[in-house]
């Protein structure tokens, strides 16, 4: 996948974002993407007219942006319509107004059975999570990098993640959250375009375009390695996510 290929894939999902939004809008530069040779995606946003007038609630009117998004992505997406081993996609639920999402890798085989994201062993723990924080799954969003489940859940590719990541960039774009937390090394490189180790990267506020965002430890991987220490360093994660939103006092 060339970088240029990316700038302008990214460039038509959010014009078509955009359009639903009642904005007329391209990332700054993607214009120019085509003579580009080593273009990155622009994070900055030119605003060319004024968003349309609301009929709906705020809530509403996002969860119909997502609903054309999941259509879009079930039609378009570059790896997901090629994928050949998943039985659903799993595009992501919660409240489209979410205050807070969490991202992971991929789904699994519960998830790609049922068609909902964290559903299976890694799922119970983060429900756990969740609601040790205050919060009840269906008050956050989440999603994966992938929408499909990869072959014998293997870690998602930095190729699949260029492919299917898109759609997850558009999703935090319209859901618009206060904090991400993405659990686990693929969610939390991509997001972060960044090369590090996940010891490395949890633990300390990082950013978004803007948004704070703590990478952490996939439950998966709490399974796995279920020890005091792990859970602490999870815990800690999601307290500092906590006093950021306020939760708990």
């Amino acid at each position: 996948m060339h970088d240029q290929d990316r700038v302008q894939r990214i460039a038509r999902q959010h014009a078509e974002t955009s359009r639903l939004m009642g904005v007329d809008f391209l990332p700054v530069g993607a214009e120019r993407a085509s003579g580009a040779q080593n273009a990155e995606p622009s994070t900055e946003i030119e605003v060319r007219t004024a968003p349309a007038p609301k009929e709906a609630s705020d809530r509403e009117r996002r969860q119909a942006l997502l609903d054309q998004l999941r259509d879009r992505h079930a039609s378009d997406c570059p790896h997901c319509t090629r994928s050949t081993t998943h039985s659903k996609l799993v595009f992501g639920e919660g409240a489209a107004d979410a205050r807070l999402m969490f991202v992971g890798e991929a789904p699994g085989a519960e998830e790609d059975r049922t068609g909902r994201p964290f559903v299976g062993r890694a799922g119970e723990l983060l429900d756990k999570m969740i609601r040790a924080m205050g919060l009840e799954r269906e008050e956050v969003y989440i999603a994966n990098v992938l929408k499909c489940r990869p072959p014998n859940n293997a870690t998602p590719t930095l190729e699949e993640a260029s492919r299917c990541g898109p759609y997850l960039l558009e999703q935090i774009r319209v859901i618009r959250p206060e904090a991400i937390v993405t659990l686990g090394k693929p969610a939390s490189q991509l997001l972060l375009e960044s090369k590090e180790t996940m010891g490395a990267m949890r633990g300390s506020w990082r950013e978004y375009q803007g948004v704070p965002l703590m990478p952490t430890f996939h439950p998966a991987y709490l399974l796995r390695a279920y020890t005091d220490e792990n859970r602490a360093k999870v815990w800690s994660d999601l307290q500092q996510v906590m006093e950021r939103l306020g939760l708990g006092r």
